[in-house]
């Protein structure tokens, strides 16, 4: 494992318990088994290194969404596919939501820089199939755009608002966790069922 890797790993664990405020750079170092200098080398700050696993971790999710974007599979078969992915990649990577929330408060330039990126999610060609399997009367007639927000509301949120979720309904990490587990299931059954003819 090289020592990029090792602070990716570690890091991610640090973020993930501790969040992106409560992390400090010598407990990443420590995670990591190199020394703080090492870590200032590699990483000059917390933002670059935050900003670097999130590219790291994403540029993983990034390629599976794509895919399924401009698979041919149907519209209701690449709903199942998100869902499943996106929720089954924030479950390993549960720092990420909360991170690009805060992002785009703080640092909107990195977002959109990174979102002009050849390999982010671009969901045209899908957009355009919703549209065309609503013309062929397979799904109902809507804006396709309304759908996709639908899609990405439903699986996105849950994470995004972790603690607000946890708090409400009086759930624990494991508990929290089986729930986002069951909705890899229930989103997209939900939205075909809204949508299917």
């Amino acid at each position: 494992m090289t020592t990029e890797e090792k602070i990716f790993n570690a890091a991610q664990i640090v973020f993930q318990k501790k969040g992106f405020s409560g992390a400090r750079m010598q407990e990443i170092a420590d995670q990591a088994g190199i020394n703080k200098a090492m870590l200032h080398y590699c990483f000059k700050n917390k933002q670059l290194l935050f900003e670097a696993v999130f590219k790291n971790a994403f540029s993983q999710l990034a390629p599976q969404i794509n895919e399924i974007f401009n698979s041919e599979a149907t519209v209701f078969k690449k709903i199942k596919k998100f869902t499943q992915n996106y929720i089954s990649f924030v479950i390993k990577n549960p720092f990420l939501p909360a991170f690009v929330i805060q992002e785009m408060n703080n640092n909107p330039e990195f977002v959109a820089n990174f979102l002009k990126n050849k390999n982010a999610p671009d969901a045209s060609n899908f957009i355009l199939q919703i549209e065309n399997e609503m013309t062929a009367g397979i799904i109902k007639k809507g804006n396709p755009k309304q759908l996709l927000l639908d899609i990405l509301s439903m699986t996105i949120f849950p994470f995004a608002a972790q603690m607000l979720v946890k708090g409400i309904i009086k759930l624990s990490d494991n508990e929290f966790n089986t729930l986002m587990e069951e909705r890899k299931i229930t989103v997209s059954e939900q939205i075909i069922n809204a949508i299917k003819k």
